[in-house]
């Protein structure tokens, strides 16, 4: 389950959690790794691991995404919600677009406080749940002090528009290292919000340098996109976005 919780604050603003945020843009979905990739042809993700460096992590044993099934039932703690203000500042860096948030908002997972940095798109979705692919996924970003990540995943099925996404969509730059600025914003709880289910399971960034170690939490419910705002947000993409899936090898995923 997922629950607001206001009795935590992040107000901190240590120079280790605003060198974090100054490097979201180095977390998935960035044109600036270190080496050039892409996801179709011999940038694609089939050679990731093979461009060196930090990128051999892209064949570990812990990568993400994966297919969610066989799930295993545990008292899963609620992740306490602390979402303030919204992100504004949308940017297409070539590989998707992504919205930053300005600081001040967190989340509250394994008694540790992570901040969130960014939410972007990849169309279709990286993740499955049983074997379902669905049209969208969205990744709010999330880091603590220390820089360990934690992802929430927020799938998004066809139906009716959505409200929350009808600025986003009616202002995404369309060519890459370009940005927009939202007047009301992105609300992170208007997506992450009290009382969904989710999945968790151990991962991976989904895009080089692949690091492992990212806590995931995959909302169990999905929420309503238009074809329209989808095929909007999607123009920006130059192609489909989505990582194959990975194998779980002896990962667990937990509910």
């Amino acid at each position: 389950m997922i629950e607001t919780n206001r009795t935590f604050v992040n107000s901190h603003e240590s120079l280790g959690l605003m060198l974090i945020v100054s490097l979201a843009i180095l977390l998935p979905g960035s044109a600036l790794a270190k080496a050039d990739w892409g996801y179709v042809g011999k940038t694609g993700p089939d050679y990731w691991a093979e461009m060196g460096g930090e990128n051999n992590a892209c064949g570990g044993q812990n990568q993400s995404p994966v297919d969610i099934h066989g799930v295993v039932q545990a008292d899963l703690a609620p992740i306490e919600l602390n979402y303030t203000g919204p992100g504004r500042q949308v940017v297409n860096n070539g590989h998707t677009v992504q919205v930053n948030f300005d600081s001040g908002s967190a989340i509250r997972v394994d008694g540790s406080e992570f901040a969130l940095l960014q939410t972007h798109f990849h169309a279709p979705s990286e993740n499955h749940i049983g074997g379902r692919s669905f049209p969208l996924e969205a990744h709010f970003v999330h880091a603590d002090a220390e820089g360990n990540l934690a992802v929430i995943g927020v799938m998004f099925e066809l139906g009716a528009a959505n409200p929350n996404l009808e600025e986003l969509t009616s202002k995404a730059p369309m060519e890459m290292a370009s940005s927009a600025t939202l007047s009301k914003g992105m609300h992170a709880a208007d997506f992450v919000t009290s009382g969904r289910d989710y999945y968790r399971f151990n991962g991976s960034l989904t895009t080089p340098p692949c690091s492992e170690g990212v806590r995931w939490l995959v909302l169990k419910q999905a929420a309503s996109i238009s074809s329209e705002q989808l095929q909007k947000l999607s123009a920006a993409f130059p192609h489909a976005n989505n990582r194959p899936l990975q194998p779980l090898n002896a990962r667990l995923v937990l509910e």
